[in-house]
């Protein structure tokens, strides 16, 4: 059993396809199906439940899973050790990414990091879990560092706030809700709501709120991104509750600001139980510099 073999495995089984695996690690599928068979001939057991249209792990590879990632992030971590040791800081980093990262411009800041670490790979990751799967990933050593919107997070991980701002209540600039300056939460138990994904930091605040203000949302609609919601709200189809930045970028919507104010937090998740690698507080501190509160 090599770290190779470990590394086609976590691809194929996390992408749930040979091919999507093999396109991950940048190598022919043909390579990464022969190495996961190698490697369930070495561990005499069926790690992978294999059928014509989908790939599906077995409860032994569902448990070779967890330990798998957690090698190869004990081989990254060993590696990246002895970067201080060198002229030049390199390695790699595994970044995971929000849909929107609020007033934090993160291509910025990743050009920025490179003009000063250009032998640093940083690799950028989106969860479909949103938050929640961010924050499981870095408990779990999958990645070194997560954007997340999150206030709370499990023991394994330590949060650092570096941007809030105000959620608004995105509708259409005919809807009745235009005639307010500002908009409170109990008022909007009649509306029907555009929501997101499960998982994700936004969709747990919005509920919160609305469940404070005695509110059990009419929400047929649920979508994993800023664009869908905003063309479902422009076509009639309901309202929703989003950071102040996103609204922005849809004028032709109107943006009303909420009581009582639902702030979101926009925080670093990084490992609160090993030491992070060199590369990774190097992204780190380049992503508080870029915005951090004051």
């Amino acid at each position: 059993m090599d770290l190779r073999q470990l590394e086609y495995f976590v691809a194929v089984a996390e992408e749930r396809s040979f091919s999507r695996g093999a396109e991950r690690v940048h190598v022919v599928q043909s390579a990464v199906s022969t190495a996961v068979a190698k490697l369930e001939r070495e561990l005499d057991i069926q790690l992978l439940d294999r059928t014509r249209y989908r790939i599906r792990l077995s409860p032994a590879g569902a448990a070779f899973l967890s330990e798998a990632r957690s090698t190869l992030a004990a081989a990254r971590r060993a590696k990246d050790s002895v970067t201080r040791y060198r002229e030049q800081l390199s390695g790699s980093v595994d970044l995971g990414t929000l849909m929107s990262s609020g007033p934090l411009d993160l291509p910025a800041a990743l050009g920025q990091f490179h003009t000063r670490y250009p032998l640093v790979s940083i690799r950028l990751h989106q969860s479909v879990a949103g938050t929640a799967g961010h924050l499981a990933a870095v408990a779990d050593g999958s990645l070194d560092l997560a954007l997340v919107a999150a206030a709370k997070a499990p023991k394994q991980v330590t949060l650092q706030p570096i941007a809030r701002e105000p959620m608004v209540l995105l509708c259409r600039s005919d809807h009745r809700l235009t005639t307010h300056s500002q908009m409170n939460v109990v008022d909007l138990a009649e509306e029907t709501f555009v929501r997101f994904a499960a998982g994700w930091g936004i969709r747990r605040q919005t509920d919160d709120a609305l469940a404070v203000a005695g509110i059990t949302p009419d929400a047929p609609y649920e979508v994993a991104d800023y664009d869908t919601a905003a063309g479902l709200v422009r076509n009639r189809l309901g309202i929703t509750l989003m950071p102040a930045t996103p609204a922005g970028r849809y004028p032709d919507l109107r943006a009303v600001p909420i009581i009582p104010t639902i702030t979101w937090t926009l925080a670093l998740a990084t490992t609160a139980q090993l030491p992070v690698p060199p590369a990774a507080m190097a992204m780190a501190d380049t992503l508080l510099e870029v915005c951090h509160l004051p």
